[in-house]
């Protein structure tokens, strides 16, 4: 399957420990990307704590036409580092047999924290153009709502 990787690293004014419990929990993710209009069915695994859910992307044709695809999600917060650095990791799964791996770095700056925020792309052929672009239009509009959400802009 074609890949590709997209990596968005920003600075925001709130600690680590803020951004990381803000990005833990699944239903904050909603308004982060401008496609994503529910969270639900959330389940932690008992013994390592991993997150699985589903999240409703709904996307707009022409308009006028919508279509919701029912992605899975997998999400793991690993706290083990902070206060200096934290992790969150996780992996989607669409039904267009689009997968995504993702990552979140998030380490202390004398300003708040910096945001590394790394996608890895997998599509069937022919999707990885518009995945990415779709992909990368989420990056820029996750890094300003999560600014402002956390900073107070």
């Amino acid at each position: 399957m074609p890949s590709t990787e997209l990596k968005h690293r920003f600075e925001i004014a709130a600690p680590p420990e803020r951004v990381f419990a803000h990005l833990a929990e699944p239903s904050n993710y909603i308004g982060l990307s401008p496609l994503l209009v529910a969270v639900r069915d959330v389940h932690r695994t008992e013994t390592d704590g991993t997150l699985h859910y589903t999240a409703v992307e709904r996307f707009r044709f022409l308009g006028v036409l919508t279509h919701d695809n029912i992605i899975g999600v997998t999400l793991v917060a690993a706290p083990e580092r902070l206060p200096a650095r934290a992790e969150i990791t996780g992996e989607v799964r669409s039904p267009a047999r689009v997968r995504m791996s993702y990552r979140f770095t998030i380490d202390r700056h004398a300003s708040g924290s910096v945001v590394t925020d790394t996608l890895h792309l997998r599509t069937p052929p022919g999707l990885l153009r518009f995945a990415a672009s779709q992909a990368g239009a989420v990056q820029q509009n996750r890094a300003r709502v999560l600014t402002a959400r956390l900073s107070g802009a």
